[in-house]
């Protein structure tokens, strides 16, 4: 049944858009929302550094297997480019937009073979509603069945593998990296007008010929195959696996239903528990809600302004979800595979079932 169907007090939406207000209003005051510029100089300026630093290693290590290290370290930083290129295109870095966005093209592009344009587009769509069926580009139909819908459609080996998916999820995460690569040039040569598409095309272009070219000019053809599956498999672990936590296992909303921004944010995401190591590898993303509420908030006030949240979510009793990385990757495989077996309940909107 979808709450659309239903009738509702009028106010409730009214009371948790004036929730959400009280919330801003609050983070506003605490200075979060501040720009943090020098600790993002800071951090893009190490992670250059970091860059230069590992394509060394590559020509001083030449012809041999311990290339796989620097292989994996440029997995790392490749990552950490994506993330920024993230911040950028969420406005998080400068106060000036132009700066953001011309920040968010070169780092995405020249460090992690990623088009600002394509991204944005994407992202976009998912911050508007995620988990919301026909909205959210994350749960669209594609190898991994998001949705009982999609995966009811499915039979022979293609239905067989969509009811046991939730093993394959993970190792399918290391052919994330090529794909977003490929997803990004196509979204380049799309006939619709894209904003410097020569620049952006250039950047990947160059990136990823470089990082095909200097391994097979340095290491055999053994090694130097072996140095780009390892880095795009390492690559497409770390990204993909740093937003499939976050909203994967999470309640699924109906394509027209609505919901007001606060619970749309919080009920449908989730956050992941650590310390400094957790919040580097993904990036900031473990703070999804506090991020999905304040996607302009830079990456470093992130945990500051988690309490806040934490508070604000128990006082109105809206629930705030938060586990362990392993927690909650067992809880997507979980989801995955009872969605390929076309089990619909126990990821329906809590806000259908209230009104059941």
């Amino acid at each position: 049944m979808s709450l659309a169907s239903v009738s509702r007090p009028r106010d409730t939406s009214t009371t948790f858009t004036s929730s959400y207000t009280e919330l801003a209003a609050e983070v506003r005051a605490s200075g979060l929302l501040d720009r943090r510029r020098g600790s993002y100089i800071a951090r893009i300026t190490l992670t250059v550094l970091a860059f230069v630093g590992a394509w060394t290693a590559v020509i001083l290590l030449g012809d041999t297997w311990w290339q796989l290290l620097p292989a994996v370290a440029l997995a790392i930083i490749s990552t950490q480019f994506g993330f920024l290129g993230h911040d950028g295109a969420h406005r998080q870095m400068f106060s000036s937009t132009a700066a953001n966005e011309w920040a968010a093209r070169l780092l995405a592009g020249a460090g992690a073979g990623l088009s600002l344009h394509w991204w944005r587009h994407k992202h976009n769509r998912h911050h508007k509603g995620p988990n919301q069926i026909g909205v959210d580009p994350d749960i669209a139909d594609g190898p991994i069945a998001f949705t009982p819908q999609t995966a009811s459609r499915r039979s022979g080996v293609y239905g067989w593998f969509t009811r046991h998916q939730g093993w394959f999820f993970v190792p399918l995460l290391t052919l994330e990296g090529a794909a977003l690569h490929v997803a990004s040039l196509q979204g380049l040569a799309a006939r619709t007008p894209v904003p410097h598409r020569a620049v952006e095309t250039s950047l990947i272009v160059l990136r990823l010929t470089a990082g095909f070219v200097i391994p097979f000019l340095v290491m055999s053809p053994a090694q130097a195959v072996a140095f780009v599956v390892v880095q795009l498999g390492v690559f497409g672990l770390l990204l993909g696996g740093s937003f499939a936590p976050n909203h994967k296992g999470m309640p699924l909303v109906p394509k027209d239903m609505r919901v007001d921004f606060l619970r749309r944010q919080v009920l449908m995401s989730r956050n992941i528990r650590g310390g400094r190591f957790t919040d580097f590898m993904m990036g900031g993303l473990n703070y999804q809600i506090e991020h999905h509420l304040f996607p302009s908030m830079p990456r470093a006030n992130l945990a500051k302004v988690r309490p806040l949240v934490r508070a604000h979510c128990a006082r109105h009793g809206v629930t705030y979800t938060e586990t362990s990385l392993l927690g909650s990757y067992g809880i997507v495989i979980r989801y995955l595979n009872q969605v390929g077996l076309g089990d619909r309940d126990p990821f329906t909107c809590p806000l259908v079932r209230m009104y059941r």
